[in-house]
């Protein structure tokens, strides 16, 4: 039986990208990829978001200046899917800092910073169906077929038997 290697990631793009009239640059290269936008919406983050979501930094010196920036501007949040979406969004999205990422992902383009580094992408398959659940319900997810899918990878990489 052919293994379906379709997965779900969360992207958000943060305030300095919003700012900076870069969403459409950036939901570009999704679709470019092959990746297919199946949530959309802005949101003001709030502070219990913000604390849940950066758990993980909430020890740390920066993360009274991360929630500030996080709450300077509305965020666009996006949940894709694909063929190894969380490895091909991580790929497109390049390293955490700005300065570290390749020329051609998105925060190497776009980017010169670690913490105003444009956005924010599931770093895991696991980590992407708990800040999906975070941010959006069932009801706002859509799946839907697209013609495409049929020339963005072999029958086995799409689960076909």
């Amino acid at each position: 039986m052919a293994k379906n290697l379709e997965e779900q990631s969360l992207i958000i793009v943060k305030p300095d990208a919003i700012q900076r009239s870069l969403l459409g640059a950036i939901i570009s290269r999704l679709e470019q990829k092959g990746l297919k936008i199946i949530a959309l919406k802005m949101a003001r983050l709030g502070d219990v978001t913000l604390d849940d979501h950066y758990a993980h930094h909430k020890d740390k010196a920066f993360f009274g200046s991360l929630k500030r920036f996080m709450q300077s501007a509305p965020v666009a949040l996006i949940v894709v899917s694909g063929i190894k979406a969380v490895q091909a969004v991580r790929l497109i999205v390049g390293p955490t800092k700005g300065y570290e990422a390749d020329a051609g992902s998105i925060r190497g383009d776009f980017s010169l910073s670690g913490q105003t580094n444009i956005v924010h992408a599931s770093d895991s398959v696991e980590t992407a169906v708990v800040e999906i659940r975070r941010f959006f319900t069932a009801d706002e997810i859509h799946g839907y077929s697209k013609p495409d899918f049929l020339y963005l990878g072999s029958e086995d990489e799409r689960g076909v038997d």
